[in-house]
C-alpha cells in the first residue's frame, strides 16, 4: 500500500508531463534545451551526441583488435577514470587524463599537437569485477559515451572504444602491489 501511495504521485506527473510533451507542436523544442548560459549548451550538447552516435558504432573494438592497436607505436590508451583509480589499477600502458580535467590545453598536452592521433578509450563499464577500482556504473552512464562524445567535440575525431565486457584478468592489467598501500610504522623504542 505504501509503495502505491508513492507511485501514484509519479505516475500521475509522469502522465502530465507527456501530456504537456504531446502539446508542442513537431518543430518546437522543450524549455529545458533553452541555454541561458553561453558556457553551458545542452542543445549543442544533444546535437554533437546525435552527429557523434553513428561514428561511436563504427569505432568499437572487440578486446583482442582493441588492445593490439592500443599499444602499436603512435597510439594513446587513454584512461579517464580519476586517478586514484588510475593509481590503484589500469590497462598497461595506459596515459591518465580524468574526464572531469578535459580542457583544450590539458588534451593537447597528453595528446599531443595531432588531431588524427589514435586514441584508444575503455572504462569500468568494460569490466565485469565490479571491485574498486573499476566500479560498475549505470550503463548509460559509462564514462566511454561522454568521453567519446567529448573527445570528438574537442576535435579529436580518431578514437576508438573498447567493446563488449571481460574481468581485468583477460587483459594486461597493472595494478598497484598491495604493499604500496599499507602504511608501516616503526616500534616507539625508549632509551
Amino acid at each position: 500500500m505504501r509503495l502505491f501511495l508513492m507511485t501514484a504521485p509519479m505516475l500521475a506527473m509522469m502522465a502530465a508531463v507527456g501530456a504537456s510533451a504531446q502539446d508542442q507542436t513537431p518543430h518546437s523544442q522543450p524549455d529545458v534545451l533553452e541555454s541561458p548560459t553561453p558556457q553551458i549548451d545542452f542543445p549543442a550538447f544533444v546535437k554533437l551526441t546525435g552527429e557523434v552516435a553513428e561514428l561511436r558504432e563504427q569505432r568499437l573494438l572487440p578486446k583482442d583488435v582493441f588492445l593490439e592497436q592500443a599499444l602499436a607505436d603512435g597510439a594513446l590508451l587513454l584512461d579517464t577514470r580519476s586517478a586514484e583509480a588510475f593509481r590503484l589499477g589500469h590497462i598497461e600502458g595506459a596515459v591518465n587524463l580524468p574526464f572531469s580535467d578535459f580542457t583544450d590545453e590539458k588534451l593537447a598536452k597528453v595528446i599531443g599537437e595531432n588531431r588524427d592521433r589514435p586514441i584508444y578509450i575503455y572504462c569500468n563499464n568494460n569490466f565485469s569485477d565490479n571491485v574498486e577500482p573499476i566500479g560498475l556504473k549505470a550503463a548509460p552512464l559509462a564514462l566511454n559515451i561522454p568521453t567519446f562524445i567529448n573527445l570528438v567535440g574537442y576535435g579529436y575525431a580518431n578514437v576508438w572504444e573498447l567493446d563488449g565486457v571481460m574481468t581485468i584478468a583477460e587483459v594486461p592489467w597493472q595494478a598497484e602491489p598491495m604493499f604500496a598501500q599499507l602504511k608501516v610504522v616503526a616500534p616507539q623504542t625508549t632509551p
